[in-house]
């Protein structure tokens, strides 16, 4: 049969009807939009905003906000429309094999593993730096040889810099913790996140309202700094170049569709969910950077780490400071957690029509989670996070994630066309000027991405053609029926 047999749309929907994937439904609305903002709000509101007010836009950063969500809600209304019509877990590599067949439906399965799978480790690093950081500010050093890979230098507290450490071992036992709590089962898993979320938000609340009536229009003025001759910084060149980097403050809302499976009422749960999680870190990304670029000049950020804590200081609320601290290592951790349940139920799908081992899909009798895949990758994203330098495959998690936006994007079109009278519960407008323009966007944010970047997203795809052709079209139930 050809590599792009494409799986019926009939029988996706027959299994999620029936429940034979054994999933439990556990999730309703409201735990759909904190898994969403769980994956979207972590550490990048916090230090993007001044590195590109600073940098790009000045105050104009918040503008910078809007556009770059614009750009995501494009490719989120496409994701609401297959999420809610076809509740099964895996995502765009569910929608890419109904849609453009089984080949395509794996290169997005594999390309997710960079999304949600080197995300979730990539994001345990970062967490590392910010744990030791929390103690540091309370007078306790922690062992930096345990807190940085073999392969990368850091700073000691007085002053000396080593090159190479033993091993991540924060890192490795966050990825652990959070890969336990999974296999514990999704509903708990959902609570946890409930809480992170709650924390998280509230922090943003609480520097919104404090940092309100520290605001110094003479800081807003000008809103948008002239155009300094160089392209990309200040004047609109400059909001918009700064709308491509913030645009990354946002990736992670698609990982709520991986969820569909386990939702109570996916056709109305998962575009509350997507759209509404969307919104709502929209909402909070524009008056956070708008406070902030407020209450301290936007040249004051130049350069700085820690941006939050300059605008914090024209405040008589230092505190704050290590409350800020608390906030993002509560939005790593739920990062983590939604990174890491998006992967699991992406490999439970592959693994249920046979282009994955069943390992992969074999649930717990008692929790009724993948729990050998939650181990596989507690596995896997922990040694990486324990051995590697986080800087290695960061912009590759940008382009597995805006890889996967442009085959959704494209998905709906091709749907429209194959399947004009499926049930839509809801349904993307403006068809094809909406998809078109969230192809356009993301393709843009590719393009911007250094050459090396896309080096290294062709071996790791060249990596997933040989598992392909040497396991996964063989074992393919579709293309075998036999078997």
């Amino acid at each position: 049969m050809s590599l792009f047999v494409k799986k019926p749309l009939a029988s996706l929907l027959a299994e999620a009807e029936s429940g034979s994937h054994g999933l439990k439904k556990t999730l309703t609305s409201f735990n759909l939009v904190t898994l969403g903002i769980g994956a979207i709000i972590g550490a990048g509101l916090f230090s993007l905003t001044g590195l590109v007010a600073a940098e790009n836009a000045g105050s104009g950063v918040v503008f910078s906000f809007v556009i770059a969500a614009i750009g995501c809600a494009f490719a989120g209304l496409c994701y609401a429309e297959f999420a809610s019509m076809i509740p099964i877990a895996g995502s765009a590599y569910t929608y890419a094999y109904t849609t453009m067949g089984e080949f395509v439906a794996w290169i997005i399965g594999w390309a997710l593993v960079l999304e949600y799978a080197l995300g979730a480790a990539t994001v345990s690093i970062s967490f590392s730096q910010y744990f030791g950081k929390f103690f540091h500010n309370m007078g306790i050093e922690l062992p930096q040889q345990w807190m940085h890979s073999p392969f990368e230098s850091y700073t000691l507290a007085d002053g000396t810099i080593m090159q190479g450490g033993n091993m991540n071992v924060v890192a490795v036992i966050i990825v652990i913790l959070i890969s336990l709590l999974l296999i514990r089962g999704t509903q708990e898993s959902a609570i946890v996140n409930n809480l992170l979320v709650i924390l998280k938000v509230s922090v943003v609340l609480i520097f919104i309202a404090i940092g309100w009536s520290f605001i110094n229009p003479d800081n807003h003025t000008p809103f948008i700094p002239e155009n300094t001759g160089t392209f990309g910084h200040f004047g609109w060149s400059g909001v918009l170049r700064g709308a491509g980097i913030v645009f990354f403050a946002f990736i992670g809302f698609d990982a709520v569709s991986t969820a569909a499976q386990e939702a109570k009422n996916p056709q109305k749960g998962m575009p509350i969910g997507i759209l509404g999680s969307l919104a709502i870190c929209t909402i909070l990304y524009v008056l956070f950077s708008y406070v902030m670029t407020g209450v301290a000049n936007y040249t004051e950020f130049k350069g700085s780490a820690a941006p939050v804590a300059i605008a914090i200081a024209k405040t008589p609320y230092v505190w704050l400071n290590q409350t800020v601290i608390i906030a993002i290592l509560a939005g790593y951790t739920s990062v983590m957690l939604v990174m890491l349940l998006g992967q699991s139920r992406v490999f439970y799908s592959m693994s249920k029509d046979g282009l994955l081992p069943k390992l992969f899909s074999d649930l717990h009798p008692k929790f009724s989670t993948p729990f050998k895949c939650n181990l596989l990758f507690a596995v896997f994203v922990s040694l990486f996070a324990g051995f590697v330098p986080v800087k290695v495959v960061g912009e590759l998690v940008s382009m597995g994630t805006l890889f996967a936006f442009v085959l959704v994007c494209i998905g709906v079109m091709v749907m429209r066309k194959s399947e004009p009278n499926a049930v839509r519960p809801f349904r993307t407008p403006l068809v094809p000027l909406v998809p078109i323009l969230g192809i356009l966007v993301c393709v843009a944010m590719m393009v911007s991405l250094p050459g090396l970047t896309w080096v290294n997203m062709l071996a790791w795809m060249v990596i997933g053609f040989v598992v392909y052709f040497l396991y996964s079209s063989k074992h393919s139930k579709l293309r075998n029926p036999g078997k």
